[in-house]
């Protein structure tokens, strides 16, 4: 399980050093995709093998919808493997859509972990923070 938020930063090279945490999920590889909200994913191979088999689950292959999604979503995946240092090189094109420049946030989410650009996450967080409180009266279940 990925968790907690880390505020890092990529270097020159566009190479992020994952929190140690995450390094032990992802040493077998790791797979980055553009994310909901302008953020990058990162899965584990496990994790996109269970995506892929509860999309073909739930729509049939041959649907424009399930074509779109596995287009859109496959299609942007990169497999890389940390180096010895624990880093990861996001490829420009996910830099960009994610608009990561310098200063990042990692935020685990449960089975995927995701890179925001630190202003943006600051920007979501601020956003998001009221419907958040308001959760527990709505019947989700809270950690209280």
């Amino acid at each position: 399980m990925f968790l907690g938020s880390h505020s890092l930063r990529l270097d020159e090279k566009g190479r992020l050093a994952l929190p140690v945490r995450f390094r032990e999920l992802v040493s077998g590889g790791v797979v980055l995709t553009k994310g909901q909200e302008r953020c990058v994913y990162g899965l584990t191979h496990e994790r996109v093998a269970e995506v892929q088999r509860a999309r073909a689950a739930a729509m049939p292959a041959d649907t424009g919808r399930a074509r779109a999604l596995n287009r859109l979503g496959f299609g942007s995946m990169v497999e890389l493997e940390p180096d010895k240092a624990g880093r990861i090189t996001l490829p420009a094109l996910l830099r960009e859509y994610a608009g990561l420049d310098r200063d990042v946030v990692v935020v685990g989410v449960d089975t995927r972990f995701e890179i925001w650009d630190a202003a943006a996450w600051d920007a979501y967080v601020a956003e998001q923070e009221a419907a958040y409180a308001e959760s527990e009266s709505e019947g989700m279940p809270t950690l209280s």
